[in-house]
């Protein structure tokens, strides 16, 4: 399974190992609270969505 990775460099959110504003090796993040203003949700639902379709095709 996918983590949510950030970027200390630009405090940035993505899925990838290298930051794709700065070139920056991204650090695995400590798993986040839910809540209604989370700034990981776009993210989390990317993950979910990807897993969901991952198991539909087999």
């Amino acid at each position: 399974m996918e983590r949510i990775r950030f970027c200390s460099k630009c405090n940035t959110y993505t899925l990838e190992k290298t930051c794709k504003k700065c070139g920056s090796q991204t650090e695995i993040n400590a798993p986040q609270k839910y809540s209604k203003d989370e700034t990981v949700a776009y993210y989390r639902r990317k993950i979910k969505k990807e897993s969901f379709d991952k198991h539909e095709s087999n």
